[in-house]
């Protein structure tokens, strides 16, 4: 039944078909369709992956943390490429100095590696090594040299298994005034030997010098026979 260009069904009176409201979804109900729709692979294809994304940000930290420091270094970027090329000669300084750094120290070992053999041949053998620059050998060898004199002047116990620490410190008991000096020696044969350092010249002209004190000093009698 039509009246004044409404339609009405029974009592109930309807709008006009051209005036009927559009359809319409609540807003969070399309907002959850609309999430759903672009969490679609299809639409993630051309995107960068995790492992892209996290180094295009720490690209982006980087250029910013450069910016910044030039900013506060005097000169700007030259002055930050002046600061850098500085640490790294010192840290270049320290490595040729210290030697390369182990992970874990090596625990010292005994002095003597091979058979008996005389001061004099040790002493020949660090000569030797010195003349070809071979300087951790030669403070070696001269270390074994000058504990291999002590022990023909029985001033030291001949034993196959003693440290270049325990042959200093038992030394030192006869040799008091060159306590210092052994321990240094000591030190230094370790260092070379199980530490990674690298000798020099100047070491191996300690150690010779101490050598050749020492065959001729006077020890201090103990015991019995003092």
């Amino acid at each position: 039944m039509s009246t004044g260009g409404l339609i009405t069904t029974g009592a109930t009176a309807l709008l006009p078909a051209a005036e009927t409201p559009p359809l319409t979804t609540p807003r969070d109900a399309a907002r959850e369709a609309a999430e759903r729709e672009l969490a679609k692979p299809a639409y993630h294809q051309d995107e960068p992956g995790l492992l892209q994304r996290a180094l295009d940000r720490f690209w982006e930290w980087l250029g910013d943390f450069f910016d910044r420091a030039s900013g506060a270094t005097p000169g700007g970027w030259a002055g930050l490429l002046a600061i850098a090329v500085l640490v790294l000669l010192v840290l270049a300084a320290l490595w040729w100095r210290l030697g390369t750094p182990r992970r874990t120290p090596a625990a010292a070992g005994t002095l003597f590696t091979e058979g008996p053999r005389s001061a004099a041949d040790h002493r020949a053998a660090a000569d030797a090594h010195a003349a070809a620059g071979r300087w951790n050998e030669a403070v070696q060898e001269r270390m074994r040299a000058l504990v291999r004199s002590l022990e023909e002047r029985t001033l030291l116990d001949p034993r196959p298994g003693r440290t270049a620490d325990e042959a200093a410190a038992e030394a030192a008991v006869s040799l008091p005034a060159h306590a210092d000096g052994l321990r240094t020696a000591a030190r230094a044969f370790d260092d070379v030997t199980y530490g990674g350092r690298t000798a020099d010249a100047d070491a191996y002209a300690r150690l010779r010098t101490l050598d050749l004190t020492l065959e001729r000093a006077k020890p201090l009698l103990t015991g019995p026979t003092a």
